[in-house]
């Protein structure tokens, strides 16, 4: 395959990745009577079901493979980048709203470029220092009208919405340059592979969530109709085989396609697609503000993925 294959290929597994990661963060609006707690629980018991059930055909074969330090980094990177991150998500989008969440966790394509970006692998720094930059404008100006907009909600639960959303920045840039460098480091596993083993361990991890999320719902309180419960399983299911199943598996796909200096930045595309998803939720156009946060990111992904063509970097 080409550089400029891989390129392209890449490109278009982070594109649909971004496209279903970003309905994550509309399932919290969607699913506003229940706790971050036991949305996490929800959808990674149905992730953990569906990947056993997609890699029960191949499971001998493939569980042959794994080593103790395999399963180690597993439970590692299912712990931080399912659910520890989407707590964090789901708190920030309940209490902050979509679009700064969304935005916030949208610098991944900063932090992740700066953590993970090895000497000679990808382009420079130095000459990403422009396209980052870009991004990074876009960010404050979505946490400049974050507070703008504020309006009846208490800043003090604003602070702590926004603080949540910088958590599950900070997990997931730690989770993706981990996940990058043991899929380059181990290939005995393909992409897919690897995504439905890492599902089949947030599954079994999620199961110490099940009595701390659901068993004060059935002790007292306001007990949710069944109605409730019926659309909650099924944005659990949804979000579990759209964003778990295929995103992580087109994202792992994308990962070992391009250097990180380019995959990290493309998790814009989920933020794209969320501050999408979430206006059309709301009926509402973008604020001036958001706009110009859009277009700054988007910008600043685009001039990066042009410093990354072949071409671009022989040049240099």
């Amino acid at each position: 395959m080409s550089q400029q294959q891989r390129l392209l290929i890449g490109l278009l597994c982070g594109l649909v990745a971004g496209a279903f990661w970003g309905g994550v963060f509309l399932a919290p609006k969607l699913l506003a009577a229940f706790t971050p707690l036991q949305m996490t629980a929800g959808r990674y018991l149905c992730y953990g079901l569906a990947s056993a059930a997609l890699l029960a055909p191949s499971a001998r074969r493939v569980l042959g493979r794994l080593t103790p330090a395999d399963w180690r980094d597993l439970a590692g990177l299912s712990l931080l980048g399912n659910i520890v991150y989407y707590v964090c998500l789901a708190i920030s989008v309940q209490i902050a709203g979509v679009a700064p969440a969304s935005l916030i966790i949208g610098l991944l394509p900063v932090t992740i470029t700066l953590v993970g970006a090895k000497p000679g692998e990808g382009v420079a720094l130095r000459r990403l220092a422009a396209p980052l930059l870009l991004v990074g404008a876009g960010v404050v100006c979505i946490n400049v009208a974050a507070f703008q907009t504020a309006g009846g909600v208490d800043v003090g639960r604003l602070v702590l919405g926004l603080l949540a959303a910088v958590g599950a920045l900070a997990v997931w840039t730690v989770y993706a340059v981990w996940n990058a460098r043991r899929l380059a480091g181990t290939p005995r596993f393909n992409s897919h592979e690897w995504s439905l083993l890492t599902g089949v361990v947030t599954g079994l991890l999620s199961l110490l969530l099940v009595v701390p999320a659901f068993w004060p719902a059935f002790l007292g309180g306001a007990p949710h109709l069944a109605n409730a419960w019926l659309l909650f399983w099924a944005v659990s299911l949804a979000v579990a085989l759209g964003a778990s199943v295929i995103g992580n598996g087109l994202w792992n796909a994308a990962s070992r396609l391009l250097p990180l200096s380019l995959s990290g930045q493309l998790i814009v595309f989920e933020t794209l697609f969320a501050l999408l998803y979430g206006f059309l939720h709301d009926a509402r156009w973008p604020l001036p503000l958001e706009a110009a946060a859009i277009v700054l990111m988007l910008a600043g992904v685009l001039w990066s993925v042009h410093l990354h063509r072949p071409d671009e970097r022989g040049a240099h």
